[in-house]
């Protein structure tokens, strides 16, 4: 090196040390400042602390972003109460199936760069699952056509998730495709399992976003969490988001728990139980990410902000646009669990309302949203440009936290 390149070499390494790159953050403005209601948002706070106060929950966080600014980001309660460690707004949480959006998006910049077609036949990709069948009662019979990326994204392709009790749930409870050690092993294992509708017919909440996961090491060349990290984590600056929490971050893990006849029972372990607490090889698209308030709301920020965030393209316009809208055939349409949720569809990642709801006024037409397992919830209304994040560790699932919180939230906006 010579004498002109070292002392290059050593100015950088100056400014790099007297100038760190700071993480990017979005902007923080009071309720009023973006039409908000203080007042009326503040009895959003009061929920909170009497679900812990009446040992709902043991505690949670509350993010709210309106015209893309953060009024909100509130902590409640305990993170644990093994020791006794309170809630924090960096805490992070099991998310499960809000990682479902983040996965598709992904897949979704493949489309963008022209790797991946929405019209792409699954088994280019995942040829372990040529020879699918589909269960009509004790029959299986050939697939009317090939399960194709869009039914994936979609909930459309006919898989299960063993949920229910019939006879493809009871086979892919036998299997336990998401049990394998990788995601290799998770289509030759769900090669096994019959389909429970044609592609294309039904909407069934599957393992679909797990085969989607797969779709993409293969289509990218990369692992899954690699290929993550390059197109949504980095981009985004989501840097506590991952497909487990280090060691170094158990300190701010939240624990698990699980409401019994007793009350709320945590789950053994030293984090809340040996779940996501260490490093896996099963990169689980469809539940499998740990993520905080702050990491998520980036995400959807960039969604809202039509793609793009902190300077970074990360999905065209038109691309967001698939995903928040109802992309559902009439067959499909409305989704539901057991019962059908009338006059909600489903984009490309995110449920849809389409039609409105005489019976409740705080379901907007447009909103969207998903929620995970252990009752973590969002929310997005474009008409009103808010976001809305709230994330607890209550298994099993409920929607209590939300519905205390949505009409209430909804009412703080100013011009409604």
């Amino acid at each position: 090196m010579t004498n002109q390149r070292l002392a290059v070499f050593l100015l950088l390494l100056w400014i790099c040390a007297a100038y760190p790159v700071q993480a990017a953050e979005l902007p923080s403005a009071t309720p009023s400042e973006v039409g908000l209601s203080g007042s009326k948002l503040a009895a959003a706070d009061a929920a909170m602390e009497q679900l812990v106060a009446d040992k709902k929950i043991v505690g949670g966080v509350v993010a709210v972003v309106k015209h893309g600014k953060v009024c909100m980001l509130n902590a409640y309660g305990q993170r644990d109460t093994v020791p006794a460690a309170p809630m924090q707004t960096d805490t992070v949480f099991r998310i499960y199936s809000m990682s479902k959006a983040i996965v598709t998006a992904a897949a979704l910049t493949l489309v963008d760069e022209g790797t991946l077609s929405l019209d792409d036949p699954l088994t280019k990709y995942v040829p372990e699952l040529e020879a699918l069948h589909v269960q009509v009662g004790e029959e299986r019979v050939p697939l009317a056509r090939p399960i194709t990326i869009a039914d994936l994204m979609l909930h459309t392709a006919g898989f299960s998730y063993g949920m229910g009790d019939d006879a493809v749930d009871q086979i892919f409870n036998k299997h336990l495709p998401l049990e394998a050690e990788n995601l290799d092993g998770m289509a030759q294992r769900l090669a096994q399992v019959p389909l429970r509708s044609q592609p294309g017919d039904q909407w069934f909440y599957s393992v679909s976003i797990d085969v989607l996961g797969l779709v993409i090491e293969r289509a990218s060349g990369q692992p899954l969490d690699v290929f993550l990290k390059k197109r949504i984590f980095d981009p985004l600056d989501m840097k506590d988001t991952g497909f487990y929490c280090p060691a170094e971050k158990h300190d701010r893990f939240a624990a698990l728990y699980y409401t019994e006849d007793e009350g709320l029972t945590r789950q053994n372990g030293s984090t809340g139980g040996n779940l996501f607490d260490k490093p896996t090889t099963m990169f689980s698209g469809g539940g499998g990410l740990v993520c905080t308030a702050r990491d998520y709301l980036h995400f959807l920020v960039m969604i809202s902000n039509d793609g793009e965030l902190f300077g970074h393209r990360v999905l065209k316009p038109e691309t967001v646009t698939l995903m928040t809208t109802d992309q559902l055939p009439p067959t499909a349409f409305p989704i539901g669990f057991g019962n059908p949720h009338p006059g909600v569809g489903f984009g490309y990642g995110f449920s849809v309302r389409v039609a409105h709801d005489p019976d409740d006024r705080h379901r907007p037409v447009g909103e969207y949203g998903w929620s995970g397992a252990a009752s973590t919830h969002y929310w997005v209304s474009p008409a009103d440009d808010l976001i809305v994040i709230t994330l607890e560790q209550r298994r099993p699932f409920t929607l209590e936290t939300m519905g205390e919180l949505k009409p209430l939230i909804y009412d703080a906006v100013v011009a409604r």
